[in-house]
């Protein structure tokens, strides 16, 4: 087929056939279709969008490009966990290990940095000698020694996605729901899941910014998880500001650790706990999503998620001295403060920017080809409904990009909004999807 016309089928807003979508896919993992043809397809459905018919057959093209996963050996109910993306999003840190401390086996196939958002992968790799790249066979085995397993996409997993998921970075096209859900589920139902746990983010500071874009994305999600024999549920979490302290790979790491051992920070650990109850409770080794998060929290209290931890950083080649003693890791030669203009308190993040704001100190991507430097990004110091002082320090930005510092001191001062009125501290889990529906979370805990 030719992909000139199926680039000007789409462009018009005609829905492809099966067989249509097949040849554009197959082109490209083969290279007969160049990357400039893909990103004018992928721009197009931007555009004209997918029905729900042609979502599902790319989910499955995407799927059937590589191989599916059969952990069917491997005893237990395999669970997984996917965010949708947002800045500081570090909870796939914690939580891995914590839910695999309860007895679940958790395989996770994570993605590298979409956009303005951190990807776990870089996030792991700034821990020194870990490998995110392995066989489909050592894969199964990590699970099988651990009880949890955090690579990358291989040749062998969705080698669509893996390609398109670089180029979708670089060209404007992340926020789409058929190219977001034919993404996420393609390498979730080739990894070898039984249930899936998603988090979709909401807010200035998520790719689905508008709260009815992200029900719909979560709503699909859920849907084909569910059709395909995947037990699968979704929380929309708020991304109105950063979650947690940090934003930037490295520092991101020293944040997770610091909560495997036992740190409470709000906002971060309230998402993390939610979501992993659910696992646990899809897991079965809970009866419901709240005594999951119980079991989770015990797992936090009595040192085995952080003991898991140091036992996949070591099984996946990473130094673990420089998780047991966090300041081996090299530190930004340029630190700088940014400071309050003004007395009252954070009224607001534009988180977005933050996130854009952190890739050009260095902590992500603006080109396929960028190099990230792991010790860049950002620490806060305040969050929302925090009260300031005048000079107070709102931020410190991390990084050695001389050219660009004194610029982002300014920028960042502008992103964190201080104001008069106290904003009351509201729940970071807006809902739960699932095959019932739609309905508002409420917890019946205190995190």
């Amino acid at each position: 087929m030719n992909p000139v016309e199926l680039i000007r089928k789409k462009r018009s807003g005609g829905a492809l056939s099966k067989q249509e979508i097949e040849a554009l896919v197959a082109g490209y993992v083969a290279g007969t279709i160049p990357d400039y043809q893909m990103s004018a397809f992928l721009m197009a459905v931007y555009f004209k969008g997918m029905t729900p018919d042609e979502t599902a057959v790319f989910t499955d093209v995407m799927l059937h490009s590589g191989k599916v996963v059969d952990l069917s050996s491997i005893p237990g109910t395999k669970v997984d966990k996917h965010s949708t993306g947002g800045v500081g999003d570090k909870v796939s840190l914690i939580l891995a290990p914590m839910v695999a401390a309860c007895g679940v086996p958790v395989p996770m196939i994570s993605g590298r940095g979409l956009g303005h958002t951190g990807g776990t992968l870089d996030k792991l790799e700034s821990i020194p000698g870990f490998t995110t790249q392995c066989s489909i066979l050592e894969y199964t085995q990590i699970i099988k020694e651990v009880g949890l397993v955090l690579i990358g996409q291989t040749e062998e997993i969705v080698p669509a996605d893996k390609r398109m998921y670089s180029l979708r970075d670089v060209t404007a096209t992340v926020e789409s729901v058929p190219l977001i859900a034919g993404s996420i589920m393609s390498k979730k139902l080739a990894e070898g899941i039984d249930a899936l746990v998603l988090d979709v983010k909401t807010g200035n500071g998520a790719f689905m910014q508008k709260y009815e874009d992200s029900v719909a994305l979560c709503s699909a999600l859920v849907a084909i998880g569910n059709s395909a024999g995947k037990r699968t549920m979704g929380f929309i979490t708020d991304m109105n500001q950063p979650l947690g302290l940090t934003i930037g790979n490295w520092l991101e790491v020293v944040e997770s650790v610091e909560c495997l051992r036992g740190k409470n920070i709000p906002d971060l650990m309230e998402v993390t706990y939610v979501l992993g109850g659910a696992m646990v409770f899809l897991g079965g080794k809970a009866a419901s999503i709240e005594e999951g998060m119980n079991l989770c929290r015990s797992a936090i209290w009595s040192g085995k998620a952080y003991e898991k931890f140091l036992a996949i950083v070591k099984r996946q080649g990473g130094d673990i001295s420089h998780i047991e003693q966090l300041e081996k890791h090299p530190v930004a030669s340029l630190l700088r403060e940014v400071k309050s203009k003004a007395a009252g308190y954070v009224t607001g993040f534009e988180t977005m920017r933050i996130g854009l704001l952190a890739t050009e100190l260095g902590a992500g991507r603006q080109r396929v080809d960028d190099i990230i430097d792991p010790k860049a990004g950002i620490v806060l110091k305040k969050k929302l409904g925090d009260k300031v002082d005048k000079g107070e320090t709102l931020a410190v930005i991390h990084t050695d990009r001389e050219e660009v510092v004194d610029r982002a001191v300014l920028e960042l001062g502008a992103c964190i909004d201080v104001g008069p009125t106290v904003v009351p501290r509201k729940s970071s889990i807006h809902a739960l999807v699932d095959a019932e529906g739609i309905r508002s979370w409420i917890p019946t805990t205190q995190y």
